[in-house]
């Protein structure tokens, strides 16, 4: 196996590649030496897997009952004002 080394630009448009574990093996180690020493591209990891992170967590908060009841009125309003959909 040959270690490579990876551009910031190649990091950059795998990266969420490599956030979803879809590299294999070696594409995975290549990635993780760059990240190792490149202060750039490891920033920008580490920020994407916060985001990720905080979406995730954000998801298992239920909406106040106030905003879901806006929600569904705004989508029924949405039904009656659109003619193609189905009633």
């Amino acid at each position: 196996m040959s270690k490579r080394d990876l551009s910031c630009e190649e990091v950059i448009e795998r990266l969420f590649d490599y956030l979803d574990r879809e590299l294999d093996h070696r594409q995975a180690a290549d990635m993780e030496r760059h990240l190792s020493r490149c202060r750039d591209c490891f920033t920008r990891a580490e920020f994407e897997k916060r985001l990720r992170a905080r979406v995730a967590a954000s998801g298992t908060v239920k909406a106040p009952p106030r905003l879901y009841r806006r929600i569904v009125n705004l989508l029924d309003r949405f039904d009656d004002d659109d003619p193609d959909m189905p009633h």
